[in-house]
């Protein structure tokens, strides 16, 4: 039986950009072995693909930067929720998981908090209905190490046999300038190959073998209606966010100043507003600048072997090419498909708007009306009284009219005699 040596288990730190040892437990394979990718050299033969949705990408990098903000140790572990249909698989939701160690002191998930909490997230996720299809972690971008295997296999043998594991590149988190990059994200699939490479024979413990390696499969990042209204809401309200220091001795003077400057909750976002905008227009015209600069260096095919002389690597060609497809593909969200069926819903919504304001106005008149009559009465009534107490005479005569009127509506019988 192969002995064990006690060496601490490692993470994955985002800070240091580098596996540190937990303090206080133990596993059975060094740190040199531990920290060696589990990928195989083989590509994905199962035909997976996999829907990333963009409240994932917020809620990955949210936890990434609060860890990495307040200088956290330990692992960042989280479970994914979603739907597989067939050999697409969904991923929607994401929550948080705290770890613990077992037995062979290895990094695992507390079973009764985890069961506690899916089931929470499913009875929340019914229409869809979502369940666990996979977990995520921090790792470099070699790929998954022995350092994620215990917690895998878990998953596996616990909740679900074709689970997948999404690896966040910690590299990214201190990338100066990403703009233009990929998701820092890769999405793996776990398979049991036949046979255990000769390296890995040496690495077993009590004869145990480690044939799971880890696949790379595609994915494509999927926006719901409700996510682009969550994320430009995002967008917009980002750009009023703004720092602020201590002021120190010269608090007072600066704190008035501060109050007679101060901006309105109008203001605030109407300057969000044109920030936006002007990141729009920023955008757009930087992208038109790429495809001008593909066009400008397109020559005629006759006079060129080549064909096009770009004078730059197939890289930058490619990311020509991407520019302007995301350009073209974006046309159909500024300007509508169809303008006939918009611009009859938008006359359609005109003309409810006009209405509705035509009979408020209706109303207001009618009101109008009412308080006008009525105080037309009260002025003649008023009227009335005081023209009967200078002459008396005037009251004796409306009462003989009245009386006669009486009489010619009621026939011969009306009257006194």
């Amino acid at each position: 039986m192969a002995s064990r040596r006690a060496q601490q288990t490692t993470y994955w730190s985002v800070v240091h950009e580098k596996f540190l040892p937990i303090p206080n437990l133990s596993c059975n394979f060094s740190a040199m072995q531990i920290n060696r990718p589990l990928v195989s050299p083989k590509g994905s033969d199962s035909g997976l693909h996999v829907q990333l949705h963009p409240l994932v990408v917020l809620s990955v990098s949210d936890q990434v930067t609060r860890h990495l903000a307040r200088q956290q140790t330990g692992p960042v572990i989280g479970a994914l929720l979603g739907q597989q249909n067939g050999r697409e698989i969904t991923l929607e939701h994401v929550f948080e998981c705290p770890v613990t160690v077992d037995a062979a002191n290895q990094i695992i998930l507390p079973a009764a908090w985890f069961e506690e909490r899916l089931q929470q997230f499913k009875d929340v996720h019914k229409d869809p209905a979502l369940d666990l299809v996979g977990w995520w972690s921090i790792a470099p971008e070699t790929g998954p190490t022995y350092a994620h295997l215990a917690l895998h296999q878990q998953i596996l043998q616990d909740y679900n046999q074709s689970a997948i594991f999404l690896t966040f590149h910690s590299s990214y988190t201190r990338a100066s300038d990403s703009r233009g990059a990929k998701v820092p994200m890769s999405i793996y699939e776990s398979v049991y190959e036949g046979e255990a490479p000769e390296l890995d024979k040496n690495m077993q413990v009590d004869g145990e073998e480690f044939p799971l390696r880890f696949r790379e499969i595609p994915y494509s990042v999927e926006t719901g209606e409700a996510e682009m209204i969550g994320i430009d809401t995002i967008v917009q309200t980002s750009g009023d966010a703004s720092l602020t220091e201590a002021q120190g001795s010269a608090k007072g003077k600066k704190d008035k100043q501060t109050a007679e400057n101060e901006l309105t909750q109008e203001e605030l976002e109407m300057i969000g507003n044109f920030r936006t905008r002007i990141n729009a227009v920023r955008t757009l015209k930087s992208r038109i600048a790429f495809i001008d600069e593909y066009l400008g260096n397109y020559q005629d095919l006759g006079n060129s072997p080549e064909g096009f002389k770009l004078g730059k690597s197939p890289a930058s060609t490619h990311e020509l090419l991407r520019e302007t497809k995301s350009l073209l593909s974006h046309g159909s969200l500024l300007s509508p498909a169809e303008d006939s069926s918009f611009n009859a819903e938008m006359t359609a919504q005109s003309n409810d708007v006009q209405l509705i304001s035509l009979l408020g106005q209706l109303g207001e008149g009618v009101k109008s009306m009412r308080d006008l009559g009525r105080k037309t009465a009260t002025v003649q009534a008023s009227q009335q009284a005081a023209n009967a107490r200078q002459d008396p005479r005037s009251v004796m005569q409306r009462m003989n009219q009245d009386f006669f009127a009486q009489g010619e509506h009621g026939g011969d019988e009306s009257g006194m005699w």
